[in-house]
């Protein structure tokens, strides 16, 4: 992350915990390195996002035990999750900015078991999404959401309302804290299996991101919310690497106030991909 990031980050409401966070990781700063999907295949790649960014510390590999609002999480359900979890505080809420978010699901050796989801996991299944192959990874996207903060499902894709239905669109409408939040999923994998592109990163990003934009401009007042957020599930920690070197490159007037979460899936994942 260039210097110019740390400056940025450390005049935002929230610049002490990003910087912590800076800190845990060696500022991040030493290597390089928010829904459709990729290829070439990135997936959803083709997107490209912002930069006006804020790591917060997550390897993927330690969990979080603290409660979000007195409940312990993660929750239980299908998967093991681990690095940061119950990362959505006042502190992030009333900061301007974007921020980043990292995790993990561990599927195991376990087949996808829909009777193992969430109610809301389910209800995303169950109405599915309005195109593309990207259903399983919106169904871990909210998953994760609610497992760790406890995120309530409004709308799915098909039943977010918007001014002009021929627009730009969202994959989500969650409440999170008594906020409304917009979810954008997006994959980032590469096609044939290899190393994910700095190139391709990028380009997804400034294009979920893009979106964002217009799909929270384009959305109708009864169904409107108060901050986006970028979900990205990605095929390994590898691409998880750069996508987070990428954001860290993004204009700050792409990313605005969109709310950045890797998660890394790990063990039988391919059907997500």
């Amino acid at each position: 992350m260039e210097q110019r990031r740390v400056d940025h980050v450390i005049a935002t409401p929230h610049a002490w915990v990003v910087l912590a966070g800076l800190l845990l990781v060696g500022l991040l700063a030493a290597t390089p390195g928010c829904g459709d999907d990729s290829g070439g295949d990135v997936d959803a790649a083709s997107a490209d996002a912002g930069a006006d960014v804020a790591d917060l510390p997550s390897d993927g590999s330690t969990p979080d035990t603290g409660a979000d609002g007195g409940v312990e999480v993660p929750l239980d359900g299908f998967g093991e999750i681990s690095g940061t979890c119950g990362f959505l505080d006042e502190v992030v809420w009333s900061g301007s900015g974007s921020v980043l978010f990292r995790n993990a699901i561990d599927l195991g050796t376990a087949a996808f078991d829909y009777s193992a989801l969430s109610a809301g996991g389910q209800e995303v299944w169950d109405d599915g999404n309005l195109g593309g192959n990207s259903l399983h990874s919106e169904v871990f996207a909210y998953e994760v959401l609610y497992r760790c903060e406890l995120a309530d499902l409004l709308k799915t894709e098909g039943e977010i309302i918007y001014v002009d239905p021929g627009g730009k669109k969202t994959d989500l409408l969650v409440t999170i804290d008594g906020r409304r939040v917009g979810v954008s999923v997006t994959r980032a994998y590469y096609f044939p299996p290899g190393p994910l592109p700095f190139a391709d990163a990028y380009n997804l990003l400034v294009d979920k991101c893009g979106d964002i934009l217009l799909s929270a401009d384009n959305a109708d007042p009864a169904d409107a919310w108060e901050r986006s957020m970028l979900h990205v599930i990605a095929y390994d920690a590898e691409h998880a690497d750069v996508i987070e070197t990428a954001y860290a490159t993004l204009e700050a007037t792409l990313v605005e106030d969109t709310l950045l979460v890797v998660t890394v899936t790990d063990g039988n994942d391919d059907y997500i991909y």
